[in-house]
Order: structure tokens, then sequence, then C-alpha cells
């Protein structure tokens, strides 16, 4: 059987693969890893499908070992990995051990092994979901998990490590409820700090509260999107990642674009953003 084993997830390491989407009418997030691309690279030097299930390690830290040979690859932003280096195929042989330091800049790196994790899938999906507590449970020392069949590795992507910046922008779609604040353009335009309350639930910002455009008014809980930007009363925003909740009864006052998340899954508490509306 092929199997590798966790000697040390680190601060917090994750299942992630793309997520299990269609599950709204349940009450169920998309989850999925939040850098979608760097999961995608990491399964493509592998010889993985893109879709197959990876490790998502947060600020690093994850040593494990590998109980058959197996090929590895880490991406994400830069970080020191033993043997080797990231965004490169590794060859580990029975025994061997790989290790994820911990990133420059951003947050979460991405491991993939040749022919994926195989855990028992939930509604479809083998990602963990931190606010249904859907998937496999958070990786501990001493885990041992499955591995499918190997593919053919379909060449080399040359691509270097993002470095995330010290200042984000995110193209927006305004709406749907943009017209309960005054000027929403141009409070969001602001700049925004990632506060350390952020998970892969939603990024909670500090910076000059939106103001609303008339009195308070109650809003019955509406649909919500990964990327939505919700207010709470405080006019501090919310935007919304893999893990979001369905419904919500706060106001949208507008959307990130979806290819704007990659980089919104990285940002680390102390970053500035600035919304801009596409």
């Amino acid at each position: 059987m092929r199997e590798i084993e966790i000697l040390d997830p680190g601060p917090h390491a994750l299942i992630q693969d793309l997520g299990r989407p269609g599950n709204a009418h349940l009450g169920v997030p998309p989850s999925g890893a939040l850098d979608a691309a760097a999961l995608r690279l990491a399964n493509r030097l592998v010889g993985n499908d893109e879709s197959a299930a990876g490790v998502e390690c947060l600020l690093g830290g994850l040593t494990l070992k590998a109980r058959v040979p197996c090929t590895v690859a880490v991406t994400g932003p830069p970080v020191d990995v033993r043997p080797g280096g990231s965004h490169v195929p590794l060859f580990l042989g029975p025994g061997q051990t790989l290790s994820v330091g911990t990133p420059e800049t951003g947050l979460r790196s991405y491991v993939a092994i040749s022919g994926g994790l195989t855990v028992e899938p939930a509604l479809g999906s083998r990602s963990r979901d931190v606010l249904s507590a859907i998937g496999p449970e958070p990786l501990k020392a001493g885990d041992v998990l499955p591995l499918g069949e190997p593919g053919v590795a379909r060449g080399w992507d040359v691509i270097r490590p993002t470095v995330a910046p010290p200042e984000l922008i995110v193209p927006v779609t305004l709406g749907p409820r943009d017209d309960w604040f005054e000027d929403p353009a141009e409070g969001l335009a602001k700049a925004w700090t990632v506060t350390s309350d952020s998970n892969r639930v939603g990024l909670r910002f500090e910076g000059k509260p939106l103001r609303r455009a008339g009195e308070i008014a109650e809003l019955p809980s509406e649909g919500l999107l990964t990327g939505a930007i919700q207010v709470p009363p405080s006019g501090l925003p919310v935007l919304f990642l893999a893990d979001h909740p369905t419904t919500g009864g706060y106001p949208v006052v507008a959307v990130a674009v979806r290819g704007a998340l990659s980089a919104l899954g990285q940002v680390r508490p102390g970053t500035t953003v600035r919304f801009r509306p596409s």
C-alpha cells in the first residue's frame, strides 16, 4: 500500500483539493484550496490530475516521511524545502523525509504527492471545511495517509514562486447592496489592514468604517459567494473565503473578482488591501 506519514504538521496543516461546490442548498460552503492555482501547479509537477488532494500548510513547518518511492512538489510563496527546493518535482525514496520551512511572504504552501492523497471523501471532496467541520481532520503527528497510483508527469512548469506584495489591489464588482452605503467605491478604495482574526472563513479588516446611506434596516438572509464583501453594523468589511457561510444577513457591498481569490488566500495579518471596482 502506498502511504506517507506526517512527522510534524507545523502550525496548521489541512488536506485540500479543489473543493465541493454546488452544495449551498445543504448549507455547505465550497471549501477547497484557498490558493487553487498553487495546488493545481503542484499536482501538475508530480503527474497528478489538478483536482487531486494535497496538503495546505499554514506558515510551513510541515515534515512528512515517504513509506514508498514517490514524487513530491511544494508550491505557493517562496519557501525553503529540504531536500531540493520549491516549485520543482522532488523524488523521495522509502524512509526519506520532506520538510517545508516558513514562507518568506504569504501564508500557505501546498504539497502534492504523486498519486494524490486518497483519504475518504465527504460530499465528493477530500477538503477540510473548518466552518462546517466536514472532511478530514486537521493533520497531526503520526497520521498515515494513503496515496493513489502515480500518473505520468506531463512536463515541468517553468514558473517562479509568487511573492506576496505588502499592499494588494483587489478588483471588485460593486453590489448587490452598494446603494446602502455612502460613496462605496471611494470607501472601499481606502487602505484596509488585514487583522489577525482572519481565517479560511474570511478576511477581517481594520480601517475607516463604511457608512450607511440611511437608517440601518433589517435584511433577510441572502445567499453568499466566495469573494463577497459583507459589511456588519461596525462598518468594517469581511471578505469571505472558501469556507464561508452560505447565507448572511448583512449587506454585501461588493464581490471580489475570481482571479483575485488566490492572492487573497495568501495575505498575512498586517497586509494593506485596497478594493478597486473593475
